[in-house]
């Protein structure tokens, strides 16, 4: 049995979250990144024995679309999936459910599903620190229990939460930009998931193509990518409002 870690994470957050549920797992780790554009998706094909940890950010209550795309190329092939979702402390809505279908329609059987919560990608007070002690020791009880039922063998459908049809998608439209600080070493074209970032100048970005993922300003060395912050604080507002209380992991089996 071969362990996949199927996983989107532009700033970091979800990547932890997921390396905690499969690094409890039994299996050789075989890790194929989402938000790589480079790599041949169509060529990811998984056998019935193999497990699968999906693990995705939501953005505004809903799976990042290319995720659903490039997810949707991928070869399940009867393979069992554990469904992961990461959010800021806000609501993770409908994302769980809209992976579940996707993870289905790519050839998977949808075992077990856990919501988690890490650090916002654009307003990162909240949420802060997060996943912390207490994160991890549910999370670590969770793969225990996900584990067993692997061992068990079972392969009943988890009641997962959320609406169909889906929420709208949308959000704020948060576009980084390059400010005079930029020494234009091309880190963030060459790590922005849909190339929205011109590579032989990243000063230019395609505001239209951009996801608003926030990869650009985390692996950027000087800083020097920002968002309007009339937008920003718009986006800090709402959030102060949401994010009020201290959200929980679970676990969905």
């Amino acid at each position: 049995m071969s362990m996949f870690e199927i996983v989107f994470s532009p700033t970091g957050g979800t990547e932890k979250v997921s390396g905690l549920v499969t690094g409890a797992l039994d299996g050789n780790i075989v890790t194929v990144d989402l938000t790589d554009s480079g790599l041949d998706f169509h060529g990811v094909s998984m056998a019935k024995g193999d497990v699968a940890v999906i693990s995705v950010p939501s953005y505004a209550g809903r799976v990042p679309a290319v995720a659903v795309e490039r997810l949707g190329m991928v070869r399940g092939n009867g393979a069992r999936a554990v469904l992961v979702c990461v959010y800021g402390g806000r609501a993770f809505e409908d994302t769980l459910i809209e992976l579940e279908d996707v993870a289905k329609r790519a050839g998977f059987r949808v075992v077990a599903a856990v919501s988690a919560i890490a650090e916002h990608s654009v307003a990162r007070q909240f949420a802060a620190g997060r996943p912390d002690a207490q994160d991890v020791a549910q999370l670590s009880e969770f793969a225990q229990r996900i584990r067993q039922k692997l061992l068990d063998g079972a392969a009943s459908e988890p009641s997962i939460p959320g609406n169909r049809p889906y929420k709208q998608a949308g959000g704020h439209s948060m576009v980084p930009h390059a400010t005079e600080d930029c020494v234009s070493c091309g880190a963030c074209a060459a790590l922005c998931p849909v190339r929205a970032i011109d590579k032989d100048d990243p000063r230019q970005v395609d505001g239209e193509a951009c996801i608003s993922c926030m990869r650009c300003v985390s692996v950027c060395s000087q800083n020097a990518r920002k968002l309007d912050p009339n937008k920003l604080a718009a986006v800090t507002q709402m959030l102060s409002k949401a994010c009020v209380e201290r959200r929980e992991c679970e676990i969905f089996i």
